[in-house]
């Protein structure tokens, strides 16, 4: 056992002395056996789901009141008193006067309004 220790090191000694000349050449290759069950490799999650951005709300726009729209009004006078312009309307057949009889077949005929006796 002692005389694979020595050997060991002087092994290690070579291996590391050669390899400054040996990553000096161009091509490197390599053989290598491996044991075991295969990996599959690592896995990604699925992503997250998408979400749509805030929305965008456009600057509120105020507009300035309008100032206020005064009207001038006359001066208060008494509007004039209206004269009596209407009329009675009296029909012969059948006789009577307009809002108790409703069609006239001769025509109407205005009379001036009395006041009831």
């Amino acid at each position: 056992m002692k005389r694979i220790s020595p050997l060991l090191v002087l092994t290690m000694l070579a291996g590391i002395a050669v390899s400054g000349m040996a990553q000096a050449d161009r091509v490197h290759v390599g053989i290598g056996l491996g044991f075991g069950v295969p990996y599959p490799g690592y896995y990604y999650p699925p992503p997250y789901p998408y979400y749509y951005p805030y929305p965008y709300y456009p600057p509120v726009v105020v507009a300035p009141a309008q100032p206020p729209v005064y009207v001038e009004q006359g001066s208060a006078q008494p509007a004039p008193a209206a004269a009596e312009t209407y009329y009675w309307y009296h029909c012969e057949k059948p006789d009577g006067y307009y809002p108790y009889i409703k069609e006239c077949p001769g025509g109407w005929q205005r009379v001036a309004p009395s006041p009831v006796p």
